[in-house]
């Protein structure tokens, strides 16, 4: 049985969601809440395997909140529910920790399957929501290296390689995840993404799986 906690502020949805994922016979709704304090407190002591968390509450946001329970509870999985969130905004959540983004209109049955199969090292990314973080990035990104600005993604050259990492980065895998799929190091990997990173102009992997799709070098 997966426990699962909602945190979201609009009263409707959190319904909606309790409602949802009490039908299915494999998941177990903890307990709705609008406060990461709230939050905080029942995963204490009810142990949930996954939070579904709004980006958007009263007082500490779902960012700051995500940070703090992955702090606490590291083995607890967030999930971001979005609705019309930057792009910099998802990769502050990724960065405090967050394993996925679903879209607050997105279908129930989209965020019970994100609910039912996490997979480590792999992060979801509703398609929606990507395309949404695509819209939102505004004109190319002006990335500067040591020796002036970087070349633009159209002029990236990834090689062969890099190019396989981007493709696996757009599927959300992590370094270590990237090097078993590739059958080497994690420190090769790691700097295969750097690399990709770089050539992008990006600072986060989410950055350039957005800046990568928005240029025409990913497709969804």
């Amino acid at each position: 049985m997966t426990g699962v906690l909602v945190v979201e502020d609009e009263e409707a949805l959190a319904s909606a969601l309790e409602i949802a994922i009490a039908t299915q016979p494999d998941l177990e709704c903890v307990g709705t809440v609008s406060t990461i304090d709230d939050a905080l407190v029942i995963v204490g002591s009810s142990a949930p395997d996954v939070v579904l968390m709004d980006i958007q509450l009263p007082g500490v946001d779902g960012i700051e909140g995500t940070r703090r329970i992955k702090s606490a509870y590291p083995q607890v999985s967030i999930l971001i529910l979005t609705g019309g969130a930057t792009a910099e905004r998802l990769a502050a959540a990724t960065a405090a920790g967050a394993e996925g983004f679903l879209a607050k209109e997105g279908a129930f049955t989209d965020i019970l399957a994100a609910i039912r199969n996490p997979i480590p090292g792999k992060m979801v990314i509703e398609g929606a929501t990507l395309n949404e973080l695509v819209k939102d990035l505004p004109g190319q990104p002006q990335p500067r290296t040591a020796n002036g600005p970087a070349p633009g993604p159209d002029a990236a050259r990834l090689t062969a390689r890099e190019q396989e990492v981007l493709a696996l980065m757009g599927q959300g895998l992590d370094p270590s995840a990237i090097a078993e799929r590739l059958v080497v190091s994690v420190y090769t990997a790691r700097g295969h993404v750097k690399n990709v990173m770089m050539k992008l102009g990006a600072h986060t992997q989410l950055e350039a799986v957005v800046v990568a799709t928005r240029a025409g070098l990913l497709t969804q």
